[in-house]
């Protein structure tokens, strides 16, 4: 395969031409990360033939723009280039002018991908439902996070809701991590992190239509913040893009970190407002 400076990041097949064998291209270059077998059907891109998108390569200048200008964050300190290492997460959901799988891109904030959140496990019956109808925002979406690599790092469950959402978070091998439960259907929305039954940190919505969040701990204390950054009109009124900036105040322990991290890689997909554009 050649390979172009635009290219996504992904597994694809080992450019050697060792047989069965594929090797990871991390956006720039080739990594000696390796994997047998076929190109895995996430690396295939999560959509469907019937989706239309309308995204373009990733710019890391557009990335910085959004953190610096947008979200208004001065650059700060870089941190171990991880998805749980880095003081900044910027999640740009792909641009699509019809969407029957949820897919997010996650960077850090020189434009560096970090990872992508991938929702998994729908049927052909549900696409068709996603299709024909917006009643899919009360069913089942599962999510799994993954890696600059592609390897799965969290799963996070929105059970089907009617009113209120709940989150389930989960390490890719099946450990429990906690929830992040909606306390409220009007006004500021509010989510609570638990964990064991216990209260360790909530997100409260800054406006009624949720854009912005701020990050506290069991003492109230901010320790981060989610801020909806503007994509553009284009995007607003027709696509299904949402793009978030996470960033956490200071260094996190688990279950606190990996609740924080999930709570900005879900909240489009928790609330899942149907509203477009403007108003």
């Amino acid at each position: 395969m050649t390979t172009h400076p635009n290219t996504p990041a992904g597994w694809y097949a080992d450019p050697q031409g060792t047989p069965n064998l594929l090797r990871y291209w991390d956006g720039k270059q080739w990594t000696e990360h390796t994997n047998p077998g076929q190109i895995p059907q996430q690396q295939q891109g999560g959509g469907n033939a019937w989706e239309v998108n309308v995204s373009g390569a990733p710019d890391p200048s557009k990335v910085q723009r959004q953190v610096q200008q947008q979200a208004g964050i001065a650059p700060t300190s870089f941190g171990g280039g991880t998805l749980f290492t880095e003081p900044i997460l910027v999640v740009n959901q792909k641009a699509k002018l019809i969407e029957l799988v949820n897919e997010y891109s996650v960077f850090d904030q020189q434009g560096r991908t970090l990872g992508s959140v991938v929702e998994i496990g729908q049927s052909t019956a549900k696409k068709v439902l996603r299709f024909v109808s917006s009643v899919d925002q009360f069913l089942t979406h599962k999510l799994e996070v993954r890696d600059a690599q592609g390897q799965p790092q969290l799963v996070l469950t929105r059970p089907a809701k009617f009113i209120k959402s709940k989150v389930l978070v989960h390490r890719s091998n099946g450990e429990p991590l906690g929830e992040i439960v909606q306390q409220n259907a009007f006004g500021k929305i509010k989510f609570a992190f638990m964990y064991n039954g216990q209260q360790i940190g909530a997100i409260k919505a800054e406006n009624w239509r949720a854009w912005n969040f701020a990050i506290v701990d069991h003492t109230e204390t901010e320790i981060g913040r989610i801020t909806k950054t503007w994509e553009g009109l284009a995007k607003t009124m027709f696509t299904t893009a949402d793009n978030y900036v996470l960033q956490i105040h200071r260094p996190l322990a688990d279950p606190l970190l990996s609740m924080v991290v999930a709570s900005a890689l879900t909240v489009d997909t928790a609330l899942k407002q149907d509203s477009r554009g403007l108003g």
